[in-house]
């Protein structure tokens, strides 16, 4: 096991063996031979596995160079060489080459390490809906500032959520007078003309989520409160549906699944802070989405939790465990058609519930049915779907099964 401290200007390696000695070390600087200055020092090791502390983060790049030389490479979390450092004995000092064997300890120790896979589709959603994002921030970032010079303008400043238009009109409403005030009238005309080029970006980049989520192919955005940028952050987030064992394993990993933290005969469940808190507000919005609709079924499960005498925030967590799990339903079923390459439209078989269409479900499903309508969906048959069509058509005629 070959453990990687990945950093930006450099990138430290230790090998350990089956019991956990040291084999070697060392450090290569972060440059375009990086992946072939580690391979050639590994060469002596020809059953080997590489470990990269957060192989989603800092070591993306080094650990997608070695999937791509056909190394096989597990990502660490930081957390578990952290652990690994801190329970272990002796020489516990935190440098680059203990970090690194703790981070091969721990990939030796933990079956739970997720292999690297080479980049996909589902990354590029995750790329852009990352942008849309950092961009929202920014965007709020520069509202609250726009609010706290209007603030010093006009009595009272704006009370409500500003938007580039309104904040033109109440700019073309104030009168200046004197040099302070003309500062700060100039001061909001440049958050004002930030504000705009930041809403134009993030058309921009939702335009590039909408068409990157058509192109994948996914039924997501048939869930009700589920569009482009939601199904984007889901699919980029989860990955590989095929990681869950199960819906539990999914809730438990987006944070809907609660938490027991029981002691002895007492049985108790509390609300879960675990998991990947991105996906858990992709699955949030949705839920709230749902609420916010009276018309959806969403809305009458919600309420249906208050008047079993569930609080708002407990009917709400309710709520998004049944989203949770349609998601999951959804991730699985498209994966599966794109495994199995068949030729059959978004809605999947006949008679199969677990796979419904982007335009509608079934009727027990209307629960996570659409909100708007979403893109459509075209996918190609197989040259050979109309010789099974015949033989479907063949056998209602004789009434010979096969």
């Amino acid at each position: 096991m070959i453990g990687v401290d990945p950093h930006k200007g450099s990138h430290t390696a230790v090998a350990i063996g089956a019991a956990e000695e040291p084999l070697g070390q060392v450090r290569v600087r972060a440059s375009a031979a990086q992946a072939e200055r580690l391979l050639a020092w590994a060469a002596s090791w020809p059953q080997r596995t590489w470990a990269v502390e957060g192989a989603g983060g800092l070591g993306h790049l080094l650990a997608q160079q070695l999937v791509a030389a056909g190394e096989q490479v597990l990502d660490v979390p930081p957390k578990l060489g952290a652990r690994v450092r801190l329970l272990a004995s002796g020489n516990t000092s935190k440098n680059d080459p203990n970090d690194a064997r703790s981070v091969a300890i721990a990939a030796l120790r933990s079956a739970g390490c997720r292999p690297v896979r080479a980049d996909d589709h589902a990354t590029v959603l995750k790329v852009w809906a990352k942008r849309h994002r950092d961009l929202g921030r920014a965007r709020t970032q520069v509202a609250c500032r726009l609010h706290a010079v209007l603030c010093e303008l006009i009595p009272g400043g704006f009370s409500k959520r500003i938007s580039a238009a309104q904040a033109a009109r109440v700019l073309s409403q104030v009168t200046v007078s004197g040099a302070v005030a003309q500062a700060r009238f100039e001061l909001a005309a440049d958050f004002l003309e930030d504000l705009r080029r930041i809403d134009a970006r993030m058309r921009e980049a939702r335009k590039k989520l909408a068409a990157a989520v058509q192109a994948s192919g996914t039924t997501l955005t048939g869930i009700f409160g589920v569009g482009p940028v939601v199904a984007a952050v889901v699919i980029g987030e989860a990955g590989d549906p095929a990681r869950f064992a199960s819906r539990d394993h999914f809730a438990a990993y987006n944070g809907t699944a609660p938490v027991e933290v029981s002691s002895g005969n007492r049985k108790v469940h509390r609300l879960s802070r675990r998991g990947n808190r991105r996906l858990n507000h992709a699955v949030h919005m949705a839920a709230v989405t749902q609420v916010s609709q009276r018309h959806s079924d969403g809305r009458a499960y919600y309420d249906k939790k208050i008047a079993e005498g569930k609080t708002p925030k407990e009917a709400l967590r309710a709520l998004k465990r049944q989203v949770s799990d349609a998601i999951y339903k959804r991730l699985k079923a498209d994966a599966a058609r794109a495994t199995a390459g068949s030729g059959q439209g978004p809605g999947g078989h006949q008679g199969n519930d677990s796979v419904a269409s982007a335009a509608g479900l079934h009727p027990e499903h209307r629960l996570f049915g659409q909100a708007t309508p979403g893109p459509a969906l075209t996918l190609r048959s197989r040259p050979h779907d109309s010789a099974k069509k015949a033989a479907s058509r063949t056998t209602k005629k004789t009434g010979r099964t096969t």
